[in-house]
């Protein structure tokens, strides 16, 4: 009897946008959001994506033959980004057409700005700022909070589509809740 085929294992909260296309052997955690035309596929090795972390549209995610894609808690992967066979710590942020090549490790609180071209193998430490074709190292901050109000902004966008509202960033109501999350985020309290 064949094996059976690995399928999406995507959590109940997970906002799925319309268009997103999902391959193989994919699992999604709690609260996090796929938007318009992205895709993920894993047709040989897996892709793992940690809580609270957003997928935007026309974004990339696949595997190589000889690395699975890891992506951690609180990221957010932007318009265009390619993440191909990498590793991505948690709160980070990988910038608009940004591409992650295979066995790349990105270390927590890092950004990679956008266009960048991470080549194979390449590795950076927590708290990196990498740019450029190829990509280095500009400069070392822990970019980790900042990373994760960046992600609960997009929590916050995926609940107001799912209800069909797409105004989730407009007046004072959001200004205020954005002070708010902004303050417990500094504090740490959005881990508790």
């Amino acid at each position: 009897m064949p094996a059976a085929k690995p399928v999406p294992d995507v959590h109940a909260s997970v906002w799925l946008a319309p268009g997103v296309q999902l391959y193989g052997s994919v699992a999604i955690a709690e609260g996090c959001s796929v938007w318009p035309n992205a895709v993920i596929r894993a047709e040989c090795n897996d892709v793992a994506i940690g809580r609270l972390t957003n997928i935007q549209d026309f974004a990339m995610i696949h595997v190589g033959f000889d690395h699975p894609t890891r992506i951690g808690a609180f990221c957010s992967i932007t318009h265009h980004a390619t993440v191909h066979g990498a590793r991505v710590g948690d709160h980070c942020l990988i910038g608009i057409n940004a591409t992650l090549m295979d066995g790349a490790v990105i270390g927590r609180g890092s950004i990679v700005a956008g266009g960048a071209f991470v080549t194979e193998g390449s590795e950076f430490p927590e708290g990196s700022i990498i740019a450029g074709v190829p990509a280095k190292l500009i400069k070392q901050r822990d970019s980790a909070r900042e990373n994760r109000l960046n992600a609960w902004v997009y929590h916050r966008n995926a609940q107001f589509y799912r209800r069909g509202e797409h105004r989730a960033w407009d007046g004072a109501e959001y200004a205020a809740w954005l002070a708010r999350k902004r303050a417990e985020v500094e504090r740490d309290d959005d881990l508790r």
